[in-house]
């Protein structure tokens, strides 16, 4: 009788395994990016639903290349990852990437790092904060929480050379992007204040992602996904 469950959770594992593989690279081809996020996104529900039970978390994760590049949206009846393919991603965006990537084939690189690779859970991790929380207005402190998710949970899968991947094209990027932020005010601040304005601005919205990137890399103290998200969960009772 227990043959059944342990088959279906090695086929699970086998699939996002292998979903895994294309996974932080640029895609061509939209049916496997919707698919292997689609996998990605069950995965990340189900580690989700383990540490909280009585969560509502479902989203289905589409294709839907905006100029917010990769998002996620609890607005409508049915709650979507929405993930961008670089062949759709607008001129001015593509010369972005190459201008701080350093040159087309890097920037190319840095598009499937972050946005068909690192920034999915990300996103997930915003679906979390929105489920206990309620609907979110955009902060900086929700960016760092996200990010964090983000890289805990990629670091539970084993996935340490593509981080320091996106690591080092964080630092690269970074290095390129002036600081928007004005003298005697602080980035939590500015950011709260101009959130929605900062967001259409790659420079800018750019600055923020990868200075956090950074920082969470760095942090030594940082406790393991599940250790995270059960500190989380208890700090933030949804009544």
């Amino acid at each position: 009788m227990k043959r059944i469950p342990l088959i279906i959770a090695l086929f699970l594992t086998a699939h996002l395994s292998f979903s895994q593989k294309n996974w932080f690279s640029v895609y061509t081809d939209s049916a496997s990016l919707v698919q292997d996020g689609g996998t990605i996104t069950k995965a990340f529900i189900a580690d989700i639903k383990k540490i909280k039970p009585g969560i509502t978390l479902d989203v289905t994760t589409i294709l839907n290349t905006t100029p917010y590049l990769i998002y996620f949206d609890g607005q409508g009846a049915v709650k979507t990852a929405n993930l961008p393919i670089w062949t759709q991603v607008i001129p001015p965006q593509q010369q972005f990437f190459y201008e701080v990537a350093g040159g087309e084939a890097a920037g190319k690189a840095a598009f499937g790092l972050f946005f068909n690779g690192f920034y999915l859970p990300h996103e997930l991790g915003h679906g979390v904060e929105e489920a206990i929380r309620g609907n979110l207005k955009g902060s900086y402190e929700e960016e760092y929480f996200a990010n964090t998710v983000a890289m805990l949970w990629w670091r539970k899968q084993g996935r340490e050379k593509e981080l320091k991947a996106c690591y080092d094209a964080a630092k690269t990027m970074f290095a390129k992007l002036p600081n928007p932020v004005p003298a005697g005010m602080t980035i939590e601040a500015y950011f709260g204040k101009n959130y929605e304005q900062a967001s259409q601005n790659p420079y800018v919205y750019g600055y923020m992602q990868f200075k956090q990137f950074i920082q969470i890399y760095e942090d030594k103290q940082l406790p393991d996904f599940n250790g995270f998200m059960q500190k989380y969960f208890a700090e933030h009772q949804k009544k």
